[in-house]
Formats: structure tokens, sequence, C-alpha cells
């Protein structure tokens, strides 16, 4: 394999680095968030933003290289749209089975016990 020019490596480090600290992001949240709603919302956001960053690195890398990179297009575009599309219908069905939220109600003390609410 051919040695890339610095400022080639240093274009294809920041989107990977930009994407690791999404993906990073994603899952702390995924892991720490308290109910399903907050859980579904981190990785759906963050991790997609996340493989974006990597979808773009190796687009980048396949240009240097003088391929299309055509693969990670059309890879980011299918992301981009199944992700919102399946994350709706994973809080329709969590709404629609009634799955208890632990999100603050407008209008009422953020301290009330979660039964007042």
């Amino acid at each position: 394999m051919n040695d890339l020019p610095m400022w080639i490596q240093i274009v294809l480090a920041l989107p990977l680095v930009v994407g690791g600290v999404f993906a990073l992001v994603g899952a702390i949240g995924l892991l720490r968030f308290p109910d399903f709603f907050m859980r579904l919302h981190a990785p759906t956001k963050a991790t997609t933003l996340g493989v974006g960053g990597v979808l773009l690195a190796s687009m980048v890398l396949s240009w240097t290289r003088g391929e299309v990179g055509l693969h990670e297009l059309l890879i980011t575009l299918f992301l981009f749209v199944t992700a919102p599309v399946s994350a709706n219908l994973l809080s329709q069905a969590a709404l629609h089975g009634r799955v208890p939220s632990n999100a603050p109600v407008p209008g009422q003390d953020p301290g009330a016990p979660a039964d007042a609410r």
C-alpha cells in the first residue's frame, strides 16, 4: 500500500475522530439515559453522525485512490434515511405499548414524585 501524504492523512483523521466521538457519546447515552425514549434518542442521533464520519473518511480515501466511492455514498444515504424511520417506528410501538417515560411533564414541579405526574 502506498503511503499517503501527511495532509491527506490529516484530512482522513478529522472525520474519523469526529465520528468516533459521536459514536462514543451515543453509546454512553444509550447506557446512561434512564428510560426507553431517552435511550432511543442517543443512538439515532449521535451514532448516525458517528457512522457518517467514518463513511466520509472512507469516501475521501477512495477518492485519493482514484475510485468513485459509490458504495460508501449509498451506505450513507441508506443510513440517513433508515435511522429516523426506524426510530419513529420504535417510538410509535412504545407509545402503543404504553411504555412509561421519566420525562418531566410541562407545567408540573420537576421535583414531584413520579406518581404525582
